[in-house]
């Protein structure tokens, strides 16, 4: 058996893991954004969960963190 070294190489570039670092941030935030609104009394109806916060910022938020992750995957690093 020959004594080789195998190099471990990644999918990736560092600058592509870091980028679908930041994209899944910011996927995580707009989940957060999403979250809470409800009422603690369920016969009470609270308004506060069609806000523009919940409607409109946290899914446009949620768009851009997959556009963001889809970026990372597409950007070729490697030279040929």
């Amino acid at each position: 058996m020959k004594n080789e070294e195998h190099k471990h190489e990644f999918l990736f570039e560092k600058i592509n893991y870091t980028i679908l670092l930041i994209g899944i941030g910011v996927i995580a935030l707009g989940f957060i954004l999403m979250s809470g609104g409800g009422s603690d009394d369920p016969n009470v109806f609270n308004d506060s969960v069609f806000d523009f916060r919940r409607i409109r910022l946290a899914p446009t938020t949620v768009l851009i963190g997959f556009g963001i992750t889809i970026y990372a995957i597409l950007k070729n690093t490697k030279k040929q």
